[in-house]
């Protein structure tokens, strides 16, 4: 079925049950991910009525009102986010009261239960957010929720020390969807597994930090040019998935790095007063004696899952991302 807007463009439903799709005298508009969730699809207005409605009411694709207020909504949730996680990875080196020699599971024992609180109201205040505002609907929030099952579910997956199959989604949700859902699907999927037996301790809103902001960085990867050379691009995604594995285990150490300290090596622990230079010389001398082998296997085997999947992956997601949204094309005379 097709209707017609007021200015004599019609609208069609990309993967609409309502039969094929009408012929334009128009190229196709080509959207770009201007939103941060899959574009939701409208259902075509029925013939003779109209819709009143044109590609500049789509949040995101072009600069209106709404779309501005959509991105700066977004851009405000990931901003407060990224502040909070910062505060939280970077506050013991700006306290006094800071205890060494605890053990590393205790580390953040008192103020975990609180950041992971303000973490999850921040993801479902990005989700509501965006739902009153239109930028996502029900069948967005069912990818969101589905990937974020089966990320959870890979987690589970056995494989040498330091690899986990659980990062390889976020970063090529990210890359497609934006950054707000890949934080999201991120932070979420890493809360779903320890749900689910991944193990819940101080350490958790630390790990859904790190692991939504590899989602959220991935976004900044271009992807236009890219994903007309899939080759390219699936090589380009692996590589920054290897980095993305490192700085992941460079991250989640500094959650109990401040918290421990071994006399016998103290050249490579962090005392109170110590200067950011000094804090740095010692940390990439502890990051490179006790994190960097195991990382790498996390980092190999986050761009050896992209080769062997990203191509078939990115093509399902690119799918997805047609059937949420609508196009608008020239009516033919």
């Amino acid at each position: 079925m097709r209707g017609c807007l007021e200015d004599g463009s019609a609208i069609t439903g990309t993967g609409s049950p309502f039969g094929p799709q009408a012929k334009s005298t128009v190229p196709e508009v080509v959207h770009t991910r201007g939103g941060v969730f899959p574009r939701p699809f409208r259902q075509p207005v029925p013939s003779g009525r109209a819709s009143g409605r044109s590609l500049d009411d789509s949040p995101g694709d072009r600069p209106t009102a709404a779309g501005r207020r959509e991105r700066w909504l977004n851009f405000g949730i990931l901003v407060a986010a990224t502040l909070v996680g910062v505060v939280a990875f970077l506050s013991p080196f700006f306290s006094s009261a800071v205890q060494s020699n605890v053990q590393s599971a205790m580390a953040h024992a008192q103020d975990a239960p609180f950041v992971l609180g303000v973490l999850v109201v921040i993801c479902l205040g990005a989700i509501l957010a965006n739902l009153t505002a239109g930028g996502i609907n029900a069948k967005s929030i069912a990818v969101l929720g589905v990937l974020t099952a089966i990320s959870a579910t890979l987690r589970a997956l056995p494989g040498p020390q330091g690899f986990n199959a659980i990062f390889f989604l976020p970063i090529l949700a990210g890359y497609a969807y934006g950054a707000t859902f890949g934080f999201l699907l991120g932070a979420l999927a890493l809360l779903t597994s320890a749900l689910l037996g991944g193990g819940v301790g101080p350490w958790l809103p630390y790990q859904m930090f790190a692991t939504g902001w590899m989602g959220l960085l991935s976004a900044a990867i271009p992807q236009r040019w890219l994903q007309q050379h899939s080759r390219l691009e699936v090589m380009t995604l692996a590589a920054w998935a290897f980095l993305l594995g490192l700085v992941f285990g460079a991250i989640m150490n500094l959650w109990f790095w401040p918290f421990v300290f071994q006399p016998g090596d103290s050249a490579m622990y962090w005392q109170p007063g110590m200067t950011w230079q000094e804090t740095l010389k010692r940390y990439a001398v502890f990051y490179m004696v006790t994190s960097l082998g195991w990382d790498l296997w996390r980092a190999a085997g986050n761009a050896l899952l992209i080769l062997l999947f990203g191509v078939p992956i990115l093509r399902l997601l690119r799918r997805f991302q047609r059937r949420f949204r609508f196009d608008v094309v020239s009516a033919p005379l």
